[in-house]
């Protein structure tokens, strides 16, 4: 009896009904940045609630297996979780997560990037709060490119250009030809980037409209045929993700790659913790990214984090809510940015002038996540993706004859269920 006793006053004192309110917060591994979030927030709270972060595994496929299992099982202690954005639509289409009011949508909208606002929208209705957005843009070596006698900044600069101009001087494009879902992120900008989509209509669900067997398809795989077969590859082009490319660029044939904004500040780290050459970050330049044809801008990749609320949480309607609006304030996103290096949400962050000062590609980078295009807003995303990876991959065996079409045909049937994965 004295042991229960004991033990009913601990739980009450780390949250429960007789003490301050806790709320869990899910997030995707960072440096640190979230958690101090945290502590910021619940500080602000003034004893209202408390917020504690658990962090999910590194992989995003493994943070959608985690989070899913436990929303399937109605667990009421998910009350915020940092989501990719292509795992929205499926969690709010399953009534995972809570819905945010027209009031509320407009305060966590408002002066957000379209692309953010976008992938936290299924229906009509905003299941997240855009929280940092990501973009890739293109990195190069100065040097590199001066060698090559191109200008990566120039208007109209395309893929065709780059591996040319990398083949000719022996240098190398690096980009994330792993089978995962870095590589579905090349393969979509190409196709936006061409005007295309890889799938349209995706609130019809299984019968959606897919696009990818497009001319447009046909473009990206030329493109990632050429490159996968070209002197410009990494030998490792069908296992690299996005450290691999970036080593690749510090080599002796380092030339030209595209990546995430973290870029800047991993080279500045590495290059002060004597990792790699300490010249390598004032040789670094940045372009945006390549365009498959020279008269169509190109549609750079989206990512980031969005913020959901578990539908199960017993403080969804409440202090979560607030939570999140202190987590996504502007000033919040600002200091996020410069602690982790992960571009904020709002595009009104860029023009501080201490972003500017410590991210001299800012503007570009806010000025590409304008252009972004999401990848395949769907409830059945994850099968989308891996179909796709399944019929492009390795990129060497990409055939823009014959690529294209038959993903299409298998999304469709794994979609209907006549195929398995």
């Amino acid at each position: 009896m004295v042991a229960a006793a004991l033990l009913a006053g601990g739980l009450a004192a780390c949250g429960g009904d007789g003490g301050t309110p806790t709320l869990h917060w899910y997030i995707n591994p960072d440096n640190g940045g979230q958690a101090r979030l945290a502590e910021a927030c619940t500080k602000a709270a003034g004893g209202r609630y408390r917020i504690v972060t658990s962090i999910l595994p590194n992989d995003a496929t493994q943070q959608r297996e985690q989070l899913i299992r436990r929303l399937a099982a109605k667990d009421d202690q998910l009350d915020i979780m940092s989501l990719d954005p292509v795992f929205v639509a499926e969690a709010a289409n399953a009534g995972f997560l809570r819905p945010f009011g027209s009031a509320e949508a407009q305060q966590f909208t408002q002066g957000v990037f379209p692309a953010a606002v976008q992938s936290s929208t299924w229906k009509g209705r905003l299941y997240a709060a855009p929280f940092w957005a990501n973009t890739q843009i293109l990195w190069y070596r100065k040097s590199a490119a001066q060698k090559a006698g191109v200008d990566p900044t120039s208007p109209g600069f395309t893929w065709d250009q780059m591996i040319d101009a990398a083949v000719r001087s022996n240098l190398t494009v690096g980009a994330q030809g792993n089978k995962y879902e870095g590589y579905m992120v090349w393969v979509n900008a190409l196709v936006a980037s061409a005007g295309g989509r890889i799938i349209s209509a995706a609130e019809r669900g299984n019968d959606a409209s897919i696009d990818i067997g497009s001319p447009a398809g046909g473009e990206a795989a030329r493109i990632i045929q050429k490159l996968a077969r070209s002197k410009a590859a990494s030998p490792s082009l069908s296992t690299d993700i996005e450290e691999q490319a970036r080593s690749m660029l510090n080599g002796p044939r380092g030339g030209f790659m595209v990546n995430w904004g973290y870029i800047w500040r991993a080279e500045n780290d590495d290059a002060k913790n004597g990792v790699i050459d300490k010249n390598i970050p004032g040789d670094l330049g940045w372009a945006p990214y390549p365009r498959v044809t020279a008269s169509r801008p190109s549609r750079p990749p989206f990512g980031g984090i969005e913020l959901g609320i578990g539908a199960f949480g017993k403080y969804r309607d409440t202090h979560a809510v607030d939570a999140v609006r202190c987590i996504t304030t502007p000033e919040n996103m600002k200091k996020y940015m410069l602690d982790s290096g992960n571009p904020a949400a709002r595009p009104e962050v860029y023009d501080d002038p201490e972003i500017k000062r410590e991210f001299p590609m800012a503007t570009l980078i806010r000025d590409s996540i304008n252009a972004a295009a999401p990848r395949p807003i769907t409830p059945y995303y994850t099968d989308v993706s891996a179909a796709v990876q399944s019929r492009w991959h390795p990129p060497a065996s990409v055939n823009p004859q014959t690529t294209p079409r038959r993903s299409a045909e298998f999304i469709r049937a794994v979609l209907r269920d006549e195929a398995l994965l």
